[in-house]
């Protein structure tokens, strides 16, 4: 049997949606250490899952590895379609549960095309791989079609700066309990609409951003440097987004930001991805605070939903085999 452990990450957003540069996407994340996400497999003469979510990637690989079967077991798990990136995690948590079971080996970035990952955002590939802060170099521009492409018909793309994050920092995330955030064919819609319309003076913004204060900050381990700079990249991703998700923020999101930029323990905040999810950054000593103000967070945006507080990820998936 094969164990597979990886956890969430945050995506801050892309470095371009507009057509009139010469690369698209780009994707900004980190990986953190929870929630977690535990999958192991054992070798089978057919497929078995306990999880319906994980079902259709299980066929997948079984069919990738062309092996005649596994019994994949979901141990641990974190709400999907929340912007904590659970499709990936899944998918390539599977891919290398299943193959260890067989005494065989994946390789996560070649094989996410053709479990239908890493299309747009490499982040998920890149965390689920070595952890730590991320940014991806994008698609070439000239590739973007009206209709997305063909599962498998894509590379992941590459990364371009890697740093591990500094290990006293933590991430107060927190998680509203409302409709979840757009997948699928809708997110593809909601993309090629924010594409067709998106103002290139955005992303030239993005850019003095990233190489002038994001970057720097992450290699200098300046907190209060990478939180703001972080937050102004989820804004300047909102006003892409902002026809699509209903705001620069996707509703409550928007609260939530607002009430965690007023807390002193926090420095920076956003939404990952589609969102609900919302992020903010304090490190080890201000942690209680910051859980106490996710909670408020949540009162002012009169919703339940969860609040963690959580460390960091700077290693790659876990494989345990027993």
């Amino acid at each position: 049997m094969a164990t597979v452990t990886t956890a969430a990450r945050l995506h801050f957003g892309f470095q371009n949606l507009s057509l009139a540069h010469d690369r698209l996407y780009g994707g900004v994340g980190l990986a953190l250490d929870e929630p977690r996400l535990v999958v192991t497999a054992e070798a089978s003469e057919e497929i078995a899952c306990d999880d319906a979510a994980v079902e259709p990637y299980a066929r997948r690989v079984v069919e990738t590895l062309d092996v005649p079967g596994a019994r994949v077991t979901v141990e641990e798990r974190f709400p999907r379609h929340v912007g904590l990136g659970s499709g990936t995690q899944l998918a390539l948590a599977a891919l290398v549960a299943v193959a260890r079971a067989h005494d065989l080996t994946a390789d996560a970035r070649t094989a996410a095309p053709g479990l239908g990952r890493g299309g747009r955002s490499g982040i998920g590939v890149a965390t689920f791989e070595n952890g730590g802060f991320v940014v991806d170099g994008g698609h070439p521009t000239e590739r973007f079609t009206a209709q997305p492409p063909a599962e498998g018909d894509w590379d992941v793309p590459p990364v371009l700066a890697r740093h591990d994050v500094p290990a006293r920092w933590r991430f107060l995330v927190v998680v509203p309990d409302t409709d979840p955030g757009q997948s699928g064919s809708e997110e593809d819609r909601s993309m090629r609409q924010a594409i067709e319309r998106a103002d290139p003076g955005i992303a030239d913004e993005i850019s003095t951003l990233l190489t002038r204060r994001l970057l720097p900050a992450i290699a200098t381990r300046d907190r209060r440097r990478f939180g703001a700079a972080a937050a102004r990249l989820g804004r300047l991703n909102g006003a892409w987004y902002a026809d699509e998700q209903g705001g620069v923020y996707r509703p409550p999101a928007g609260t939530i930001v607002e009430s965690l930029a007023d807390a002193p323990t926090v420095t920076g905040a956003g939404q990952s991805s589609w969102g609900p999810t919302v992020w903010g950054l304090t490190d080890a000593d201000g942690a209680a605070a910051a859980r106490a103000a996710g909670a408020d967070a949540l009162d002012a945006a009169g919703v339940d939903g969860d609040v963690y507080v959580v460390a960091p990820r700077n290693t790659g998936a876990k494989l345990n085999e027993g």
